[in-house]
């Protein structure tokens, strides 16, 4: 597991009063939690479905950078790729959530802390080392970019030359930039990110089985699994007919925070088990129904996901 680590923060509070300063809620703080986000949430599914999975990314010397790794641990991640360093500062999104004492809380509002891109030779070094290390030993690898700079050109090179000799299977998901990321296994887009991509507007499952296939064939994968949400997922495979898989679970999701990471989680890591990209897509779409279900960014173990498929089957 390489790429951007994140630190999602969630600040919980009640409505007090109305601030006698602005028109603005003054909220009574509750509880502040630290749950890894980007691809650190992605290594938090892996291992709560039983995969024993090594996090490659970068962090800063700071609270937050600290919190998040002693998350990873109690998780089960194994962390000793987290490069950590005084010259970075850990990216943090803190989600506050607000409501009357007895109500649901809701976000009203995210900030977002960010630095700038990775440039540190250093760092980069000792992360292409701890990949190089990692890679000896990995039987599928996902790829998770979210622009701030731990995926470069370097790794991308490491990354095609292991799959090359080793044939193992390399997944991505790219927040912004998937169009750079040709030449692997498969990738998880959702449909506005296809839409994005192709810079057109997807009216109908026909246009997207199209340009799908499209796109699946410009970027030299084995197969695309397109997310869409309430509508289930579409899977396209080189040279099989397109497969539409429809939602499970409820049909109005409590929070889709990260539920990115659990699909390409869950899809990877059956992929690593030899299993066929139709049923690896199938049972990334009951984890999918199962963590929107939960608030926050969440994950799913294999023993609820075991759980839903035998319900869903009786």
């Amino acid at each position: 597991m390489v790429g951007d680590a994140i630190a999602d923060r969630f600040l919980y509070g009640s409505i007090a009063r109305v601030s006698r300063e602005a028109p603005v809620f003054i909220l009574r703080h509750e509880q502040t939690q630290t749950i890894p986000g980007g691809a650190a949430n992605c290594a938090v599914n892996l291992a709560a479905l039983g995969a024993h999975v090594s996090l490659i990314a970068a962090s800063g010397d700071d609270e937050a950078g600290r919190e998040l790794r002693a998350k990873l641990e109690s998780s089960n991640v194994d962390s000793k790729g987290l490069i950590e360093s005084s010259k970075l500062k850990t990216t943090t999104k803190v989600r506050i959530l607000a409501g009357q004492v007895h109500s649901t809380r809701q976000q009203v509002i995210r900030i977002d802390y960010e630095d700038a891109p990775l440039s540190d030779g250093d760092v980069r070094q000792r992360l292409n080392n701890a990949l190089q290390k990692a890679l000896s030993e990995a039987d599928a690898v996902i790829i998770s970019d979210y622009n701030y700079g731990v995926v470069d050109e370097s790794v991308l090179n490491l990354l095609r030359d292991v799959s090359a000799k080793r044939r193992i299977p390399v997944l991505v998901d790219s927040r912004f930039g998937l169009a750079s990321f040709g030449g692997f296994t498969s990738a998880t887009p959702n449909e506005d990110e296809v839409e994005n991509l192709l810079g057109e507007k997807i009216e109908s499952a026909s246009q997207l089985e199209k340009s799908g296939a499209a796109l699946r064939q410009k970027l030299d994968y084995k197969a695309l699994l397109v997310t869409r949400g309430s509508q289930g997922m579409m899977l396209l495979e080189d040279g099989v007919a397109p497969l539409h898989i429809k939602a499970v679970g409820a049909e109005s999701p409590v929070d889709v925070t990260g539920a990115g990471d659990t699909v390409i989680a869950t899809f990877s890591l059956a992929l690593s088990c030899d299993s066929s990209f139709s049923d690896a897509a199938r049972l990334a779409n009951y984890a999918g129904g199962l963590v929107v279900m939960k608030r926050g960014t969440a994950s799913v173990t294999s023993a609820e996901l075991e759980h839903s498929i035998i319900n869903s089957e009786t």
